[in-house]
């Protein structure tokens, strides 16, 4: 098992680009990359870029991961190039960055299902919640898509891997992998993005620990809000998420996994404004009915989670949302203080240092 990290947020991953990044982030202490797409390593799938690219990250002995892109077909037009690398042929784009990938070695890739707006208020800003279109219309939609992918994923030798992003729930998961094949599709687990669909992370893990192929490490605060609960991500290890008990159950289903810190982004490399907010109204009668699988037992399981975070609030060991969003806890406010560079290097170094800790602990073997 190694750690690395998302490449979309790394730093400077835009000034350095793809082939500079693999050395920049090995002198950090990271030990692989995982690019989104195979876009983000070659825009124009160019053979020669990717070969290099491959090469470079075996000569520094780190991993190399990638993915496909957002693969619902209302949200496509969210993703132009995903259709242009195939020609204004979408199944054909998703072929060619399939075949491109299986050539250097990539065989799990990244895929998801919608785009989280941060400009809209409440529930409206998750693509599960849209108006125009039902979240199970979506869900048919994606099927039938991952449907037609999935004989060329079987021919090239990969897994279109889903990750569990912020509007899916890992009911949902399993079901596409039921109706698509595990020969063809796998997970990508975010170990903090399930508690926005008011799933314990616990109860997650073990859910899909057998289909798990890539990760997303990440923690955030579960707090009680008005109208609900506050989702906040967190230095790894400041948070709701249980890594004592999580790792274990991930990497007994796939010893073979690697770890990708998901970081906060370099305020440097994307200028944002204050972070939304972002409120779990579970106890909404329509955002409640858009869970059914939720379950009695893993409700209060979850429940009993953020109360944990309430006292730790209330104790002044962790802040609340505010006072982590307007006050330099390690982690600036981008209106107090910009998360740069250097700030992102080190939430990085501290969130691998934390996991290494963690597997020695536990007994799992960290290579590096």
């Amino acid at each position: 098992m190694k750690i690395g990290v998302e490449g979309l947020k790394m730093p400077e991953a835009k000034k350095r680009g793809p082939l500079a990044s693999l050395s920049h982030m090995k002198g950090i202490g990271m030990q692989g990359i995982f690019f989104s797409t195979v876009l983000d390593m070659s825009p124009t799938l160019d053979r020669g870029e990717l070969a290099e690219i491959r090469a470079e990250a075996d000569r520094l002995g780190m991993y190399l991961e990638s993915g496909l892109g957002k693969v619902n077909p209302y949200s496509s037009a969210e993703a132009p190039e995903l259709r242009a690398i195939g020609g204004g042929d979408l199944v054909e784009g998703f072929r060619r960055m399939m075949e491109a990938s299986a050539q250097i070695g990539c065989t799990e890739l990244w895929i998801a299902t919608g785009n989280f707006k941060a400009q809209f208020p409440g529930r409206l800003a998750n693509d599960r919640f849209r108006t125009d279109v039902a979240w199970e219309e979506q869900l048919q939609a994606m099927m039938r898509l991952l449907l037609k992918l999935a004989p060329m994923a079987r021919h090239y030798g990969v897994h279109m891997n889903m990750e569990t992003h912020d509007e899916i729930t890992s009911f949902e998961i399993l079901r596409l992998i039921e109706a698509v094949g595990d020969d063809a599709m796998g997970v990508v687990f975010d170990t903090a993005n399930g508690l926005q669909r008011a799933e314990h992370p616990v109860y997650a893990a073990k859910r899909l620990a057998p289909f798990i192929r890539q990760t997303h490490i990440k923690d955030a605060y579960n707090g009680t809000a008005p109208g609900g609960f506050d989702f906040q991500t967190r230095p790894v290890g400041k948070g709701a998420v249980d890594f004592r008990t999580v790792l274990p159950i991930i990497l007994a289903a796939n010893p073979n996994l690697n770890l990708t810190i998901e970081n906060a982004q370099s305020s440097e490399d994307k200028p944002r404004a204050k972070s939304p907010r972002q409120c779990i109204e579970l106890d909404d009668p329509l955002w409640r009915a858009s869970h059914p699988d939720l379950t009695v037992e893993e409700e209060a399981a979850y429940r009993e989670l953020v109360r944990g975070l309430d006292a730790r609030v209330a104790s002044g060991e962790i802040p609340d949302w505010v006072a982590y969003e307007t006050a330099n806890y390690g982690y600036p406010s981008y209106e107090v203080q910009p998360f740069g560079y250097a700030a992102t290097v080190t939430f990085i170094q501290e969130a691998a240092a934390y996991l290494r800790a963690v597997c020695v602990e536990l007994g799992i073997a960290v290579e590096g």
